[in-house]
């Protein structure tokens, strides 16, 4: 089945790609114009733009909201996390101000969140949310991945690795975008 993907981000473009094997994933048309992510939640931002690709195409769209929270912060910053240090900021942006917020000695557990809204002409959305928990590391290591991976050390692997030092498959396997996609993939299988 073919599902058009509610993002701009070619990051997650890619790493959809793989996880939703064997669908196949369009990319959002140029002329679509997503809402702004002005939710509270993780679903509802997903839930939005699963539904504007839907509306706006006809096909059935997938959207997924995500991002980082700590523990330590109160669970900052949460939805905020592609903008936390401001509009236009930089992953590197976001990830120093995480950095320099989150305190050397204290309580450094993270969680990645995702939220997959799944939304088809005249249907109900559907959302899939999970975790993946971990600890935020000193300083950036590794050169894959995107984001907050850097200085993200999940929990389910027990050799200090960030997120951003492991093979994609090693990351999709634990993430909380894997996990997430197959739940959605569960779920969609079952119902055919």
């Amino acid at each position: 089945m073919s599902f058009v993907l509610a993002t701009r981000n070619e990051h997650k473009l890619r790493e959809f790609r793989v996880l939703l094997e064997p669908h196949e994933l369009v990319p959002l048309p140029d002329d679509v114009t997503l809402p702004p992510e002005t939710g509270e939640t993780f679903e509802e931002n997903a839930r939005v733009k699963a539904q504007a690709a839907c509306d706006a195409t006809g096909m059935a769209a997938i959207a997924d909201d995500s991002g980082i929270e700590a523990a330590s912060l109160g669970g900052r910053p949460g939805v905020r996390s592609a903008r936390y240090a401001g509009e236009g900021a930089s992953d590197e942006d976001n990830l120093a101000k995480l950095l320099a917020e989150v305190p050397e000695h204290g309580d450094r557990r993270v969680a990645y969140v995702c939220a997959i809204a799944y939304v088809e002409p005249r249907g109900e959305p559907r959302v899939f949310t999970e975790r993946c928990e971990g600890e935020l590391a000193r300083e950036p290591r590794g050169d894959g991945g995107f984001g907050y991976d850097p200085a993200f050390v999940p929990v389910d692997r027990d050799d200090g690795r960030t997120m951003a030092e492991l093979s994609i498959a090693d990351k999709d396997a634990i993430s909380h975008r894997g996990r997430a996609a197959r739940a959605f993939l569960a779920w969609f299988e079952d119902r055919a």
